[in-house]
């Protein structure tokens, strides 16, 4: 089905002297205009292309790509505020209204926020929203469980930790003892599921715990090791910052992950650097 906000392929249908005509089905007949018709386009071609509404909430067609789409999340800056509203620059001339009333704070020009985008139920406009709880599930639904890798947006610093976005559809806290290194509201991060509360609420993490996460840590400072020709001056003494920039972990972990390996002969560790070792015949897998 052929929706507004959304990327569709589309027949090409007639030329004329301002664009194309392309067939959106249930949207009818939908224009390109020629700025943005790709050389050499014929009728019978098929294009890819963004669905909105114009100045006259006529359906149009662009080949540009929004920074979001209808459905999903995203972290966008505030072009401008008048009195219906505020409008976010997500890539395409006609900026992206948040109503009043769809804002959970004021916005401000020129500063960003984490909004959902969706289909206005009483005008047909597409339109955002920064009350996320609104559109997101707060609670696990039976779709999450502990460990589980997930897709996450942080959108919001609170007084417990972060709050963020989870696979675009649900909401979730990383509390504040689980932050590691200097993590910016906006940022796409891989995390874990740390544990889904008796409420159904997801308290999220940014490294795996267990067997498997140390297990791989231990392969990632081995292969880091073999790309510095076998030594790194990042040590057990190296700051947090330093260690999660390169390792994504705390500091904590790492040294952890130092002693596994040094104990298994595979590194030779002092204050100033580690060292990679030849492997002995008896070296286990660790």
């Amino acid at each position: 089905m052929t929706q507004l906000g959304k990327t569709a392929r589309l027949r090409v249908i007639k030329a004329v002297p301002f664009g194309l005509y392309l067939d959106a089905h249930e949207l009818g007949e939908v224009l390109l205009p020629k700025r943005y018709v790709p050389a050499d386009t014929r009728v019978g071609d098929a294009l890819n292309v963004f669905l909105y509404l114009d100045s006259d909430d006529i359906p149009i067609a662009t080949t540009l790509t929004p920074k979001v789409q209808v459905g999903q999340c995203a972290h966008l800056r505030v072009a401008a505020v008048n009195q219906v509203g505020a409008f976010l620059d997500w890539g395409l001339p006609k900026e992206l209204l948040v109503p009043f009333n769809e804002q959970r704070t004021r916005m401000q020009a020129g500063r960003w926020y984490t909004v959902y985008v969706f289909i206005d139920g009483q005008t047909g406009r597409i339109a955002a929203t920064s009350r996320l709880s609104d559109h997101l599930s707060e609670t696990a639904d039976d779709e999450y469980v502990a460990g589980q890798a997930v897709n996450l947006l942080i959108c919001a610093r609170t007084d417990l930790g972060l709050k963020a976005v989870i696979d675009g559809s649900h909401l979730g806290m990383i509390l504040a003892n689980d932050v590691i290194g200097d993590i910016h509201v906006g940022a796409h991060l891989t995390g874990f599921v740390k544990n889904v509360r008796d409420d159904g609420r997801i308290n999220l993490q940014l490294q795996r715990t267990g067997e498997r996460g140390r297990g791989q840590l231990d392969d990632r400072i081995l292969s880091f090791l073999k790309t510095q020709g076998g030594r790194s001056t990042i040590t057990d003494r190296s700051s947090p910052e330093v260690i999660f920039k390169q390792f994504g972990v705390s500091k904590a972990n790492y040294k952890k992950a130092l002693g596994r390996l040094y104990k298994a002969r595979r590194i030779d560790l002092n204050k100033d650097c580690v060292t990679l070792l030849d492997a002995p015949d008896d070296a286990k897998n660790i």
